[in-house]
């Protein structure tokens, strides 16, 4: 869901948190030499391991490449603001990319709980497969047809006409098929 950019922009916010501008030096020296390490590995032989909790190198590459620019971006900013500290809160830029990656975060809440509401739904219904006699398909597909319908229609209009008595006896009062407009 998130880019590198927001991964490396997330992490500076929170551990850039009330750094002075020498430890954010220090942030951006260590981001550059990392980035320079795995960009070296990406051009080495394979000698990584492989297999489920390895690390995809051309992933990490960019991750602190994306790292390294954005304490870059809070070094420049803590030296054109002259602030001595970085407080993330202070930081327009970054509060508004925050803002951004909130915004997308509940946005993917929001359709996964819709999504996961659609299949609920979904599960309270029911498909069934009905095997007919030819006689009775055949009557079945000529009411469906002079309706205007599908003979799966009429069958869910019919279920949903029928009544249950005391007894148990199912019961379907007379009632004309017709379409039904989905909402």
């Amino acid at each position: 869901m998130w880019s590198v950019e927001d991964v490396a922009r997330d992490a500076a916010r929170r551990q850039g948190r009330g750094l002075t501008v020498e430890q954010v030096a220090e942030k951006v020296a260590e981001a550059a030499r990392r980035e320079w390490e795995t960009q070296q590995q990406l051009h080495a032989p394979a000698e990584t391991e492989t297999g489920p909790f390895a690390t995809d190198p051309e992933h990490l590459a960019q991750l602190w490449a994306a790292k390294h620019a954005e304490w870059l971006r809070i070094a420049t900013l803590l030296e054109t603001s002259g602030e001595q500290a970085y407080d993330p809160e202070q930081d327009a830029r970054g509060v508004a990319w925050a803002q951004e990656r909130q915004a997308r975060r509940q946005g993917a809440v929001d359709r996964h709980a819709a999504w996961a509401r659609k299949r609920q739904d979904a599960k309270d219904e029911l498909r069934a497969q009905v095997w007919l006699s030819a006689d009775t398909s055949r009557r079945l597909r000529a009411i469906a047809a002079r309706a205007g319908l599908q003979p799966e229609q009429v069958i869910a209009q019919l279920a949903d006409h029928a009544r249950m008595d005391e007894d148990g006896g199912v019961a379907v009062a007379p009632f004309t098929p017709h379409l039904v407009e989905e909402s």
